[in-house]
């Protein structure tokens, strides 16, 4: 295959993109065009305008009209990195913060505005900058710039200790959640403090220390807002349908009048070093050790990032790398893999394993087998497969990554932010491709051989005999800094010369066009149906067999599952390496799953490759290996799996919570997973007769979206004509089962520093016009949204949870309400109790005239986001092909939404949401927990889960 091929085909497919050079006289006044980026015919990339304010603002303009929405990103160059030691986590304090209202625009206000457009919206931290972003339908574009621009210029007049007190606890919430309460959770942060030297930006977690967190006042916050926030250290990067010249006034008018921060400097790039290899361990609530591994290299766009990258693909990078052959492949580990992330000042190689407790777990034997194979790869060297398919998967990753306006935006956005250079994908595409044999050598002679490391191992809880090597390192301890900023000088305050209190009015909402769909059939009776999506030369083919988990008996729970892992493995002409090999020179990916109703085999491909992609799939489906070294390997995999999630509380609340609803004898109340039992007794045999049970044309439907038309997709498809068999029929589900009344029952998880609150009951199935459509709207208001009742109750006035929602999710034969959240432990009896206030008095009262009005407006106006890019078309047809749904019953539910009463929706609240009716389940540290739910009133029931 040529190299980057497809860079012609790309620059056509995005020349739709281009827009035409604005002369610089007609630019508003303090606005100066940098420069203009049109679609090369030779090279790939993103077209683009960069633009500055007076103030310092950075401005990039992508057009992009294939869709009617736009996409709006505020980034600022500050992350954790720009903390000071003792000082942790104001960065991501202020993700936070900036959605709390600003002096124009009220508290909750932000989600309201943007949820009511009919949008999206959120806000990332990382080490190295901020990021806050909005996806909406094209006519609400001045409506997010104004929101934007409040919050640059306009926040700390609205920042109260009120609302720092709530969003230190959220954040709390959320490390609760994300690190305290998961497996492994902890495991970055205490890895960084050994690979980092003590004082380095990069040594405390960018969520931050809970000591930093708690010492932080609410000046310190507002001294950092004023240092870091400014026009100066931001970029707005605004990509979709939008007329540039309006957009420019736009911009101009509301973010031209923010003064200029201080001024900011890059930070030094020193290269981290290690005097010797460090060992460190943690004991954790885990079932599986770990190792981790980090060798210090470089940093961002250095000139030997490109070449590590590689090396660690050829190391650890999936089927065809060293580490899987040896360590997963011959069973020692259950995972592994070797990457290469970078970060703007310093990158790293790392490398985890997790062992396979089957041999023994020992992290000191992984060890050696991976220093064991580290010389084997300079035994072995680089081979031009090596090479070809890391630069193939390189620009695979590149095209799919343009499917849709955020993905490009967030890349401008990024290159501009770290290297003044938005468009860096013909750059990057060259880097990679200019990577020789050679380079990869001596990057590895240079950073890896003979160097010193940090080594981690994470144990089970008593079990440190498991672990890799004695500690030989504890972290320093840095002074805590008296001021949470430096280099803060004279701060000038936003003044606007017009009416900000105002919000801007919209046009009307702009016309939405649902895909154009075709139908076909293949030779066999096999429905295909498909759109065309001519953004990108890409196919996405979806194959959905009707059965799944429910297809096989309770007692082989998991037998679905396994039997699509083994379809992923050897076929009877090449090895699970071979096929993996011949997929990567391709830059395709081919993946057979399978979930609680249905089987499923999903391809991406490249359209060029797509003739070699489908010869593939053929292979694995129709030629499937069924060796028994690959079944004892993943069957041992899915039993380490499984005892791994059950560390993990929300993995035991979502089982449990099933199992109450539907009972432990119907294959809903059993996860698609399995049971220990199940899976132990599992036999190859039973793979391949599930395969003939399943795997067959009458169970098959098919979905594509591809730049090809019909007439050219369907003879590609023709090597499905010779698929054969007769639906399989899947049985009817039991009776559901009873509950006991006033009772919570609770799942006791030892020592967890949350608790997993689910409440609910078996509800309506599927439909997309009727009670259950209706049931969507109706619960909007109460948990459906970020401004939901319960979500502003639960998070933002009480400061009990990271989040809370309520939702109806349903499918052919049944479905469910479930109200559910994680709080923390010592208040899991009040975010009880909060959660039935809520539900009682929406049942009683249900929503009002202004919750009404914010449902339809969110709802109406959110369908122009929902066909984007070619997997979100697939979903789609796939909805309709399975529900047998009218191609256009969009159209009525656009009806419905406009003319359904309050009184309707209401009445449904009253039927579907009495509390009396639902099951109340809990998972967390029953010694803290139990009291809590006595002093409620209920009786609490200890479960455990059926094996």
């Amino acid at each position: 295959m040529n190299k980057w091929i497809l860079a012609a085909a790309i620059s056509a497919a995005l020349s739709g993109c281009a827009f035409d050079a604005h002369q610089s006289s007609n630019l508003p006044q303090g606005v100066s065009l940098i420069e203009t980026v049109a679609p090369s015919e030779n090279q790939v990339s993103i077209p683009y305008k960069k633009y500055q304010l007076a103030n310092g603002l950075t401005v990039i303009l992508h057009q992009d009209k294939s869709d009617p929405l736009v996409h709006v990103d505020v980034t600022y160059h500050v992350g954790s990195a720009r903390e000071l030691a003792g000082r942790s986590g104001f960065a991501h304090l202020f993700e936070h913060m900036m959605f709390q209202g600003s002096q124009h625009v009220a508290d909750e206000q932000h989600f309201k505005v943007v949820t009511e457009a009919g949008g999206t919206l959120n806000g990332s931290t990382n080490t190295d900058r901020t990021n806050y972003f909005e996806t909406v339908p094209s006519n609400q574009l001045e409506k997010m710039l104004w929101l934007e621009s409040d919050r640059m210029g306009f926040l700390l007049p609205a920042l109260t200790s009120e609302k720092f007190e709530v969003q230190r606890e959220t954040v709390k919430n959320e490390r609760a959640q994300r690190i305290d309460n998961r497996p492994y959770g902890r495991l970055n942060e205490r890895f960084n403090q050994a690979f980092y030297p003590a004082g380095h930006p990069y040594s405390w977690p960018v969520i931050g220390w809970p000591d930093d967190l708690d010492r932080a006042t609410v000046d310190d916050v507002k001294h950092f807002f004023q240092r870091w926030y400014g026009p100066n250290n931001a970029t707005l990067t605004i990509g979709g349908d939008f007329d540039e010249v309006q957009t420019l006034a736009w911009v101009n008018k509301y973010f031209g009048e923010i003064p200029r921060g201080p001024e900011v400097k890059p930070e030094a790039k020193t290269a981290v070093t290690l005097d010797k290899t460090r060992y460190i361990s943690m004991e954790d609530k885990v079932h599986l050790p770990l190792i981790y591994i980090g060798f210090p290299t470089v940093y961002a766009q250095h000139k030997d990032e490109a070449a590590l990258d590689l090396l660690a693909n050829i190391l650890g990078g999936g089927k065809t790398s060293l580490i899987y052959k040896n360590l997963v492949k011959d069973g020692y580990a259950v995972q592994a893999a070797v990457s290469h992330p970078c970060q703007e000042l310093t990158c790293q190689l790392s490398l985890y394993a997790v062992a396979n407790p089957a041999k023994g777990g020992s992290l000191a034997e992984l060890e050696t087998k991976i220093n064991q194979t580290i010389n084997e790869f300079e035994q072995r060297g680089v081979t031009d497969d090596d090479l070809q398919k890391v630069k193939v998967q390189f620009e695979a990753d590149t095209i799919f990554g343009m499917q849709s306006v955020a993905g490009k935006v967030s890349t401008l956005a990024a290159n501009q932010t770290f290297f003044g250079k938005p468009d860096m994908v013909a750059s990057d595409l060259a880097r990679y491709a200019n990577v020789t044999k050679a380079d990869v050598m001596r990057v590895f002679n240079t950073y890896i051989k003979n160097k010193p490391m940090v080594v981690m191992s994470v144990v089970p809880e008593g079990q440190t005999q498991l672990i890799a090597h004695a500690d030989n390192f504890e972290p320093s301890i840095m002074p805590i800094a008296q001021d949470a900023v430096t280099g803060l000088t004279n701060i000038t305050f936003a003044k606007s010369s017009f009416d900000r209190n105002k919000i801007p009015s919209s046009t009307a909402a702009p016309l939405l066009t649902v895909p154009q769909l075709w139908d076909s059939k293949l030779a066999n009776g096999i429905s295909v149906m498909g759109t065309e999506s001519d953004e990108t030369p890409t196919v996405e083919l979806l194959v959905y067999l009707d059965g799944g988990h429910r297809l096989s008996p309770i007692k082989k729970a998991g037998l679905a599952e396994l039997t699509a892992s083994m379809l992923n493995e050897s076929s009877t002409l090449r090895s699970s390496e071979e096929l993996a090999g011949a997929l990567d020179m391709l830059g395709s990916s081919i993946s057979f799953g399978a979930s609680d109703s249905q089987s499923y085999i999903k391809v991406s491909s490249l359209t060029e490759n797509l003739d070699a992609t489908l010869a593939i799939v053929k292979e694995r489906l129709f030629s499937p290996g069924f060796l028994e070294a690959d079944f004892e390997r993943l069957k041992q995999q899915q039993l380490q799996g499984l005892q791994h999630q059950m560390s993990d509380p929300n993995y035991l609340a979502r089982s449990g919570f099933a199992q109450l609803l539907y009972g432990a004898d119907s294959p809903k109340g059993i996860s698609s997973d399995g049971t220990m039992t199940s899976i132990s007794a599992l036999t190859l045999d039973d793979v391949k007769q599930f395969y003939q049970q399943q795997y067959r044309a009458g169970n098959a439907k098919m979905v594509v979206v591809s730049d090809l038309n019909q007439q050219q997709i369907m003879p590609k498809l023709s090597m499905f004509n010779e698929w054969e068999g007769e639906a399989t029929q899947v049985a009817a589900l039991p009776a559901l089962p009873s509950h006991l009344k006033n009772t919570i029952y609770l799942i006791d998880k030892p020592g967890a520093a949350q608790s997993v609150i689910d409440i609910g009951q078996v509800s309506l199935p599927y439909d997309t016009t009727g009670d259950y459509f209706k049931a969507y709207l109706m619960n909007y208001p109460l948990g459906g949204a970020f401004n939901s009742r319960i979500n502003l109750n639960l998070r933002e006035d009480k400061g009990y949870t990271y989040g809370a929602r309520t939702q109806f999710s349903g499918a052919e034969d049944s479905g469910l309400f479930i109200a559910s959240a994680s709080v923390k432990s010592d208040v899991t009896g009040l975010a009880l109790a909060e959660f039935v206030k809520e539900i009682n008095a929406y049942q009683a009262s249900g929503m009002n005239a202004e919750e009404s009005a914010f449902m339809r407006s969110s709802i109406a106006q959110s369908q122009a986001l929902e066909y984007e890019t070619p997997y979100q078309k697939a979903g789609f047809l796939r909805m309709i092909q399975r529900y047998h749904l009218d191609k256009n019953f969009t159209a009525k539910q656009d009806e419905i939404i406009n003319t359904i009463s309050i009184d309707e929706l209401n009445k449904l609240a009253g039927k579907l949401l009495n509390i009396n009716d639902m099951v109340i389940l809990v998972v967390g540290d029953k010694a803290t927990v139990a009291p809590q739910l006595h002093e409620l009133g209920y009786q609490v029931k200890i479960m455990t889960l059926a094996d």
